[in-house]
């Protein structure tokens, strides 16, 4: 395995929209914020009552799950051993390029204003030449022809039951395999991010979080390669 690539696809890490600006709760979390209400994110904690008439409300405001995955595979060994590169697809087609080396904050409330910088900047730090945060210019199909992954699983609790062991054993067999994992709270994928998949695994029973199954598939593969 040359390097796995991690998706964290459709994550509901957006700014908060503009049919949104003018509710209640968004002008009062952006004053107290000392920000324009189309300058902060969307979180369901703050915003539950703006969200609720949202299309696909279950899927947004959730920028803490993104958070949690982030932070496990950057801390990852996998990642310190140079072997995995992570990527983040938002909710509203948005592609999340990420520096190995980047250092999130543990801190919820700094990583909003981290992520709120990088989607109003376009990168983090603003201006750098070489950001350890950054947008793409494309968008998910694109992401994935220029990766151009040697297979792309897709984990989903309606795909094929697998073993987290046995995925991690196909996983470091393939020369640049591509791991897509649901960065949201419920529902289904959409039909565009599916048809990426060459293959549709589950690799448990029940549904899982996901930052569980981001914990899970990269310690698996750690211990086949035998990382420590």
């Amino acid at each position: 395995m040359e390097k796995l690539h991690l998706l964290l696809a459709e994550a509901g890490l957006e700014l908060v929209p503009k049919a949104l600006w003018s509710h209640p709760a968004v002008r009062a979390s952006a004053r107290k914020r000392g920000k324009k209400p189309g300058e902060i994110l969307l979180d369901v904690a703050l915003h539950h009552s703006a969200i609720v008439n949202l299309e696909e409300r279950w899927k947004r405001g959730r920028p803490d799950i993104a958070h949690f995955c982030m932070l496990l595979a950057l801390g990852s060994i996998l990642n310190r051993a140079g072997l995995l590169s992570l990527h983040v697809h938002t909710y509203e087609g948005k592609v999340i390029g990420t520096a190995p080396n980047v250092r999130l904050p543990r801190n919820y409330n700094l990583f909003l204003g981290l992520a709120e910088q990088l989607l109003v900047e376009g990168k983090v730090p603003p201006g750098a030449s070489e950001p350890l945060l950054w947008l793409e210019n494309f968008g998910l199909k694109e992401l994935v022809g220029k990766i151009r992954p040697s297979r792309v699983f897709l984990l989903s609790e309606k795909g094929r039951q697998l073993k987290c062991r046995e995925l991690a054993s196909t996983l470091v067999k393939e020369e640049k395999p591509m791991v897509v994992v649901g960065c949201f709270q419920a529902g289904d994928f959409r039909e565009e991010t599916l048809a990426l998949a060459d293959d549709v695994v589950a690799i448990a029973q029940t549904p899982l979080d996901a930052w569980v199954v981001v914990a899970k598939v990269l310690s698996s593969v750690e211990d086949e390669l035998g990382l420590t």
